[in-house]
């Protein structure tokens, strides 16, 4: 049904084509024919046609079918970036053909012709050029998504800038969920050392709940401790505490959220992960660890000052003995084994700071207050 369809607009387009013809070799010959013999030879000549259309239609339409099959093939075969770029260098070509066309308007019979031949020879140009210069041609594209993107990056780093502003003013402190849990933000902040506002970001909220959540009765009880905790910081007046409902999409973990976060508004983060916190400080986040707080209140112990302490259990190397501050300083105590589960006085040997805390090396008074005494072969014998 297609093929008659196309088969009779091809003919009737033909017919046409003669009558056209006709009309214009009659102008060109300059015969004078009469009215009859013109409408004779018009329809004769766009007869002839018509039955040439006719008969030559089907090959046409297979040729037409074959070419739009090799050129479906070949479009496959063009990567995509060879095709835009052709595509746009044939849009060029034919615009410039179309100015250049209004020159040859004036020139009668051969003007649309010359206009013809210049589209198709302009478009070849532009064509063959596009293909074989793809690269500048999408860097020309791709210049306007980079002022664009420099745009939207302007208007982010703006909007960072008033964020940044506005943490400054509020002195916002970031919580990590480690603080939270571990409980001792509450009674830091019961102090008053802390100044400002916390700000609690929507996916520590979100990890705490999931914590609460878990079938880890450990973990379970962790969360649920962490709700716990601040519902109780928000309860005291002493500082302020905002929700903050802001997350970042591109990234999965909650601690490089916090992070982006911190860069992001240039506020502190608090925090007692220790691996947090060495990240943070590499990105260039300011951080409050409330383990160095802690470590950094503990009273300051010399070597030979006295301590009453208790010995607890045994140390790891024979004969030692370990015991604990009130702040849980670990005191290990020389040839302490002895006296487990006694208050002995001790005297500090060395003091140890590490990551994890300070640790306390010391030996029990009555041993190291006791003086040895060398005696000579000569004397020993003496002695019997």
């Amino acid at each position: 049904m297609i093929r008659s369809i196309f088969r009779v607009v091809i003919t009737l387009l033909f017919g046409g084509l003669g009558l056209y013809l006709n009309y214009h070799l009659d102008i060109l010959s300059k015969l004078g024919w009469t009215y009859t013999t013109l409408l004779v030879s018009s329809l004769g000549m766009a007869a002839v046609f018509a039955l040439l259309a006719f008969f030559i239609c089907p090959v046409l339409m297979r040729a037409c079918s074959v070419l739009i099959r090799w050129t479906d093939a070949r479009l496959q075969k063009i990567p995509i970036q060879e095709l835009f770029s052709g595509v746009i260098g044939v849009i060029i070509g034919l615009i410039i053909a179309a100015l250049f066309s209004l020159s040859f308007i004036s020139i009668p019979y051969f003007g649309p012709l010359l206009s013809l031949v210049l589209s198709l020879v302009l478009g070849y140009l532009g064509l063959s050029l596009g293909t074989k210069r793809k690269e500048e041609v999408l860097s020309f594209f791709n210049l306007f998504a980079r002022l664009r993107d420099k745009g939207e990056k302007g208007e982010k780093n703006k909007e960072d800038k008033l964020a940044q502003k506005a943490c400054l003013l509020s002195g916002y402190k970031v919580l990590d969920t480690s603080v939270i849990i571990d409980g001792r933000i509450a009674d830091i902040v019961k102090t008053g050392f802390i100044e400002g506002t916390l700000l609690i970001p929507s996916f520590v909220l979100e990890e705490l709940r999931h914590i609460a959540d878990s079938s880890d009765l450990l973990k379970r009880n962790r969360g649920r401790r962490g709700l716990d905790i601040l519902k109780q910081v928000q309860k005291e007046a002493v500082i302020n505490v905002e929700i903050r409902e802001q997350d970042f999409e591109d990234i999965t973990e909650v601690d490089s959220k916090l992070v982006r976060l911190g860069q992001t508004l240039g506020c502190p983060l608090l925090t007692n992960d220790y691996n947090l916190n060495k990240v943070a400080e590499l990105q260039g986040v300011q951080v409050l660890n409330i383990n160095e707080l802690a470590n950094a209140v503990k009273p300051i112990v010399l070597p030979g000052e006295e301590m009453q302490v208790q010995v607890m259990k045994e140390g790891k190397e024979p004969g030692q003995g370990v015991a604990y501050l009130d702040d849980g300083t670990m005191i290990v105590v020389d040839t302490g084994r002895r006296y487990i589960g006694q208050n002995i006085t001790v005297l500090v040997t060395s003091v140890l700071q590490t990551a994890a805390g300070r640790m306390i090396f010391a030996k029990p008074k009555a041993i190291a207050g006791k003086k040895t005494v060398d005696f000579t072969p000569n004397e020993v014998d003496a002695f019997g």
